[in-house]
């Protein structure tokens, strides 16, 4: 009897007859017998019909079938050493569901600004699939790792009236009869929501109009920003270094062969899974990017580059903390041992990825905020929500943020995070 399943569950199905709707991606003819690579968004799997084995017209069909026309499989499944998921389809009927002409995307190599383009085509590719597959994981792994540990989500809007991480990066628009800007991070709502719930995050995406083309940008990102009340900035370091954990332990065990795939070397994610993470100041920190010959005074904030010396220097993440307050935002609390320092810290990626994780303790003062913000040029007004939060109530707080495409381009290895989302958004591309 035929069941219908997925390539995901072949393994479950050995020597039993199934039926599989999918793509053919390619078709070789050799004599007698047709290969076809076949996928069902699921997986990739080989299915073989051989002359006598479909009927006739079938295999007519299977000869002259074209990159990805969509075909239903009817066959055995059949243990297979030498096949990459240790089987194949020996087909017994193949339908034609659809065929396609002239598939844009062809075997051969293509740049990267072709691919881009066809992005809506190029996400079936085995490894686009195995990307956006890790990255499925990752954020299942966050969403596992915080409601395990007693946090409530809560969403954070889209549509803002004020700033986050400075008035430079605001992507505005209209909104009736006022300006309301995109999200750059869902943080300030999130200290209300930890008021409220004791522990909170958000996850969902933030927008950054800045004019960036590095390998590490994009104007539409996604981030994971928990807060929780009561927390010092060794407690967050504590939480955050737990997360980034949590996150190579699940890949490593649930997308080995994604990671086979993209031949990721996993030494560098076992070591994030298992051991403690480094942690220097950012003091500390300086003194590596100046003793590498890097031009760089203490008082700098870090560029990509000198993320990567300080990432470099260690065979794991690595916790910088304590910045001066200069170059951080009015909301970051300042150090009681060195009014000049905020008690944050950020967590650098190894094997040069840079930052993938920014936070620290928070303000809780009302009167030290208003200072902040009035010192800064803001508009208390606009701030007075959240202002609310430390007039009623006001407690210790701390949490983060951790980009979701810098951490799937670190744990892929990729050298851009351009492909590390279905459809980027950057600088120059807005489309598809």
């Amino acid at each position: 009897m035929l069941q219908k399943t997925y390539i995901r569950h072949l393994k479950d199905f050995i020597g039993k007859c199934v039926v599989l709707s999918g793509w053919a991606m390619r078709v070789r003819a050799s004599g007698k017998v047709c290969f076809i690579q076949f996928r069902d968004g699921t997986g990739f799997v080989q299915v073989v019909a051989g002359i006598t084995d479909v009927p006739s017209d079938d295999f007519e069909t299977i000869k002259h079938l074209t990159q990805e026309s969509s075909i239903r499989v009817h066959g055995k499944v059949v243990e297979s050493p030498k096949a990459p998921c240790g089987f194949e389809i020996v087909a017994s009927h193949v339908e034609l569901v659809s065929k396609t002409e002239n598939y844009p995307i062809s075997p051969k190599e293509h740049g990267t600004d072709f691919l881009m383009d066809w992005r809506h085509l190029w996400i079936r590719s085995p490894r686009e699939h195995a990307i956006l597959t890790v990255r499925h994981h990752i954020a299942q792994a966050i969403r596992e790792y915080f409601d395990s540990r007693d946090f409530t989500l809560v969403d954070a809007p889209i549509f803002t009236p004020n700033e986050c991480e400075g008035s430079s990066t605001l992507f505005a628009t209209p909104y009736f009869d006022e300006t309301a800007y995109l999200s750059q991070s869902g943080q300030l709502y999130m200290e209300a929501a930890c008021a409220a719930f004791g522990r909170a995050y958000c996850f969902g995406p933030t927008f950054r109009a800045e004019n960036s083309n590095t390998r590490r940008h994009l104007t539409e990102f996604w981030m994971v920003e928990p807060e929780v009340a009561y927390m010092d900035l060794e407690g967050d370091i504590e939480l955050a270094e737990g997360l980034v954990q949590s996150i190579a332990k699940h890949v490593l065990d649930k997308c080995t062969s994604e990671l086979r795939l993209l031949d990721r070397d996993t030494k560098a994610l076992e070591i994030t899974a298992n051991e403690p993470f480094a942690r220097i100041s950012y003091t500390d920190a300086v003194k590596i990017i100046q003793a590498s010959g890097a031009p760089f005074q203490w008082g700098d904030d870090f560029g990509g580059p000198d993320e990567t010396i300080v990432g470099n220097h260690f065979n794991r993440p690595v916790v910088v903390y304590d910045y001066p307050a200069e170059i951080k935002p009015f909301y970051m609390k300042r150090s009681a041992e060195n009014p000049k320092l905020v008690r944050n810290m950020d967590i650098l990626a190894p094997e040069g990825f840079g930052e993938i994780i920014g936070g620290g303790q928070r303000e809780e003062d009302l009167a030290v905020l208003e200072a902040a913000i009035q010192k800064q040029g803001l508009s208390p007004e606009v701030y007075s929500w959240y202002l609310d939060v430390r007039r009623y109530g006001s407690v210790p707080h701390a949490g983060f943020g951790l980009g979701l495409e810098r951490t799937v381009a670190w744990i892929c290895n990729l050298p851009h995070v351009r492909e590390t989302g279905a459809f980027p958004r950057l600088p120059h591309r807005l489309k598809p």
